[in-house]
């Protein structure tokens, strides 16, 4: 160890980077119990860190819906033509730079994912639970 005595030098099997990790005097000395406390401590993170993504991609589908939602109503109460699409794909993506997923392709995706599902409860309850590229394909529509 060229380390301080309660440092070491670890690699990261994820990540494929070193680390530093604290390292008691010795690790032998740990409470037998401590590698299962350890192990539910663990288990407890990668269940939470899963429900973040499908909530994420919860909260993105219904987004994606109401997006298609408005645009239909635009179009149908409106008479908004397909130009109002290019535009707003345009200007959403100069908002929000950062961000994919304002192309005309998808927002047209988006709309016709709204046309397809018009029920919004069914789109919360089970269609947002599907990744968004399964609900455009289960939908007929990746072109």
């Amino acid at each position: 160890m060229n380390r301080k005595n309660n440092e070491r030098k670890r690699r990261n099997p994820k990540s494929r980077k070193d680390v530093i990790m604290p390292v008691s005097a010795s690790e032998n000395q740990m409470p037998d119990n401590y590698s299962v406390f350890l192990g539910n401590l663990k288990k407890r993170i990668q269940q939470e860190r899963l429900k973040v993504v499908l909530s994420a991609n919860s909260a993105l589908v219904m987004m994606y819906w109401d997006i298609g939602r408005s645009i239909l109503q635009k179009q149908n109460n409106e008479g908004w033509g397909a130009k109002v699409i290019d535009r707003l794909s345009l200007d959403l993506k100069y908002a929000f730079p950062e961000m994919s997923g304002f192309s005309l392709r998808n927002l047209k995706y988006m709309r016709k994912f709204a046309e397809s599902w018009p029920d919004r409860g069914i789109v919360q309850e089970v269609l947002a639970q599907i990744t968004w590229y399964h609900n455009l394909h289960n939908s007929g529509d990746t072109t």
